[in-house]
């Protein structure tokens, strides 16, 4: 038994999915079972912290997203343990490399997850994906309403990754042997610069669309409307520094999981609807 926490979040669900697909058994954990909408074949249980032990009832593996278990980590992690889980793979975040600002947001939540994680005595994979592909969904409502969209650093770079690549490499870490004390640091196939982001979608929608760029002292957090206002000045400080720098591409996608990992354009047409009317 898998046990996946962030279950209805975007790589989550994309792992539930396809474990569920390849009929291995899968426990979804999730606050709201009821609006889950996850597959017939997982079994979908209620995101309990007070009563983790009989989460992991049965199981051997666990998908751990950080954001869902917050402060509460090492104890679930013992709990795991203690339920006869043995293995962890972990989504982190590629900002964790050599060099790194260590007092980041981002990188202290991540750094202290990966951590107590060594420290718990489980086996464990890292997965350090840097952007994802689903933050431009921040420009989804801009989309839908008009043709011009404003962001920050139209020329910033990034080699956005696909949520479902993440999950594909998440699934073989939990399945294979050989992953165990790994790190694999994950991205898209190619660099891609915010306005041709948005382009892309463009194209995907069948409107020609136009990036227009805000100064960043000027930007608002109505611009990131996902993000926490809080993060929204370490936020742009960390776009800044991607305008003209080729962003870090691995080939870990295809390595682990055969298939090349998806471009942007790929993405947009998978996520067509979310940006029409």
């Amino acid at each position: 038994m898998i046990v996946v926490t962030g279950a209805t979040g975007n790589v989550g669900r994309a792992l539930v999915e396809r474990l569920a697909a390849a009929d291995r058994p899968v426990r979804a954990l999730t606050r709201d079972p009821q609006r889950a909408a996850l597959p017939a074949g997982a079994e979908v249980v209620r995101f309990d912290p007070g009563r983790a032990t009989a989460l992991f009832a049965g199981a051997t593996k666990l998908f751990l997203y950080i954001q869902a278990v917050g402060e509460q980590t090492p104890a679930f992690l013992a709990a795991a343990r203690a339920a006869g889980v043995r293995h962890v793979v972990l989504l982190s975040s590629g900002i964790i490399q050599e060099g790194a600002d260590e007092s980041h947001p981002i990188h202290v939540m991540h750094a202290t997850a990966e951590r107590q994680i060594r420290d718990s005595g489980l086996a464990w994979t890292f997965l350090r994906p840097n952007a994802f592909a689903v933050n431009a969904f921040q420009w989804a409502p801009q989309i839908r309403a008009g043709d011009r969209v404003q962001g920050v650093f139209a020329d910033g770079l990034g080699a956005p990754i696909h949520e479902d690549d993440i999950a594909a490499v998440a699934e073989r870490a939990l399945l294979d042997h050989g992953h165990e004390g790994a790190v694999h640091r994950l991205t898209g196939p190619g660099a891609i610069s915010n306005a041709g982001q948005v382009e892309a979608i463009g194209r995907a929608v069948g409107r020609e669309l136009q990036f227009v760029e805000v100064p960043p002292d000027q930007a608002g957090p109505e611009l990131f409307p996902f993000v926490p206002p809080h993060m929204v000045k370490d936020l742009l400080k960390a776009f800044e520094a991607t305008v003209g720098v080729r962003p870090e591409i691995t080939d870990a996608v295809e390595r682990i999981t055969g298939t090349p990992a998806r471009s942007f354009a790929r993405w947009a047409e998978d996520h067509v609807d979310d940006f029409r009317h």
